[in-house]
């Protein structure tokens, strides 16, 4: 009963359209009065929400990866794939420049919508004018973009992180990512190959030798964020939070004096709107806290732990449950969200079940990032289609094979642990 009074409130909530922070801190309130607790405790665990070091991880990405996208990376780095595909003058070669782009960017972004809007404005018209279908187009953006969910430096690792109280390392997360987020750009590409010999796209144009040196070295600059991010990282230089500081210095540095396409009057609607993304995201996670206090007073992970084994005690079998559950919740609900509330209650099912943790990090955010190409609340979606404008109904014909790309590199993450494990073991990250 406790359980049922907490989640029906929270589903209240939502029904009546309040924000998903008030609903969660609503729902948070009520569990506690049910089970009698005194409401400070619920006082104390939203401010203890937000207390934590690692916080300082999010506003940094968050503005190092706003200040990249707008700054005119978007558009070299489409240049710079341009003439790597080039080189091959394969048939569809446009639409690997896409696929190679938005990894370039997702590496330095963190943000899928981010990725979206950017590399969907140059892409998209740049697409159509030679030749392929529009809707097509959008829908490669769109579900390329989740790869930014998958690669260091995703703001969405970090709230898993946090949603986990802080026992999985940030480093490990990033670490993890990676090939999960090379392996879903790799598998579109082979599709965008199949279709572009089915289709006759054009071929990829060779680039002038001249032309190919000038734009590599404009890339450079920004793909040095890379650099900075990773390897600070790995090579034990700087911790995550300090890389994030020294990537937005760096991005502000390329951005307004090397790059020089961003206007110093702009400036202040960018912070304006990367507080906003701050604000938003950190009121979700002190909210969240204190809904994981009372799921735990009520003993929530352990009697859905029980609940999952009554129905089976294969780990396999489990796995496919949990999938399907979080690509329902994903369509339903948005990606912060659904990582905060998700977490706390499946992360100690998995741990029964002897799924690592930081496997199982990339098998929700890549449930999650499916949820996000698909309506009610797809918000990569949604932005896709604002940006190739088209509708949300040309779109969702034509995406099947789209997400039939991604539900294959799923299934290899959640079944392949290896995929997600092998780099943080090697680099001695994991744990």
């Amino acid at each position: 009963m406790d359980i049922l009074i907490l989640l029906a409130t929270m589903l209240l909530c939502f029904l009546i359209g309040m924000p998903i922070a008030y609903s969660l801190a609503m729902a948070a309130i009520v569990g506690a009065l049910w089970i009698g607790i005194p409401l400070e405790a619920v006082m104390l665990k939203i401010s203890d929400g937000v207390s934590k070091v690692a916080m300082l991880t999010i506003p940094f990405f968050v503005l190092a990866g706003a200040i990249m996208a707008e700054g005119g990376m978007a558009r070299r780095l489409v240049a710079f794939a341009d003439v790597l595909v080039g080189l091959t003058r394969l048939r569809g070669g446009l639409s690997i420049v896409n696929v190679l782009a938005t990894t370039f960017l997702s590496g330095i972004s963190g943000s899928a919508v981010a990725d979206t809007s950017a590399i969907g404005s140059v892409m998209i018209p740049q697409m159509e004018k030679n030749g392929y279908p529009r809707v097509f187009a959008t829908n490669l953006t769109i579900t390329s973009s989740v790869q930014a969910l998958l690669v260091p430096p995703s703001h969405n690792a970090v709230l898993y992180s946090l949603a986990t109280g802080g026992t999985i390392s940030i480093s490990a997360l990033f670490m993890a990512g990676v090939f999960p987020g090379l392996l879903l750009g790799f598998s579109l590409i082979i599709l965008c190959l199949a279709v572009a010999y089915r289709e006759k796209h054009p071929h990829g144009q060779t680039v002038p030798t001249k032309d190919a040196i000038r734009i590599a070295i404009d890339a450079a600059w920004g793909l040095i964020t890379l650099v900075i991010i990773l390897g600070g990282i790995l090579g034990g230089i700087f911790t995550a939070i300090e890389a994030g500081a020294i990537a937005c210095i760096w991005a502000f540095f390329v951005t307004m004096f090397i790059y020089r396409d961003y206007r110093w009057r702009d400036l202040p609607v960018l912070l304006h709107r990367t507080l906003r993304t701050v604000a938003m995201v950190m009121t979700l996670i002190a909210c969240a806290s204190s809904v994981g206090y009372i799921m735990a007073l009520t003993q929530m992970p352990a009697k859905m732990t029980a609940f999952f084994l009554s129905i089976s005690d294969n780990k396999y079998v489990i796995l496919l449950l949990i999938n399907v559950l979080l690509l329902m919740l994903g369509t339903l609900v948005d990606m912060a969200p659904s990582i905060l509330i998700a977490t706390p209650i499946l992360l100690p099912v998995m741990k029964n079940f002897g799924v690592d943790p930081v496997h199982f990090g990339m098998i929700m955010l890549l449930n999650l990032g499916i949820g996000l190409c698909h309506p009610p609340v797809g918000a990569i979606l949604f932005v896709g289609c604002a940006v190739g404008k088209v509708t949300i109904e040309q779109v969702m014909r034509k995406i099947w094979p789209f997400y039939t790309v991604m539900f294959f590199v799923l299934m290899c993450v959640t079944y392949l642990p290896e995929i997600s494990l092998w780099l943080p073991r090697q680099l001695q990250v994991l744990h």
